[in-house]
């Protein structure tokens, strides 16, 4: 179980679309979550990818490390 806090103004915009669609606010947090968390994903790690880089490779290395040489 997560809780989250709102601010006042999110919160009574929450208030008022539950209220006019007869959906619970929780209904409405869970959708937004489930239809953005790829995309936040996404964003964090290449962010931290950016700030946090990994050894390179040249394409020979890569190629040795996967069995690709003949």
């Amino acid at each position: 179980m997560t809780s989250i806090r709102l601010d006042k103004d999110l919160d009574s915009r929450l208030t008022r679309l539950a209220t006019l669609t007869g959906r619970t606010k929780s209904f409405y947090i869970r959708r937004l979550i489930e239809d953005h968390i790829d995309e936040l994903e996404d964003r964090f790690i290449a962010e931290h990818r950016l700030e946090n880089p990994a050894e390179r490779m040249t394409s020979r290395d890569m190629r040795r490390d996967l069995g690709l040489d003949d």
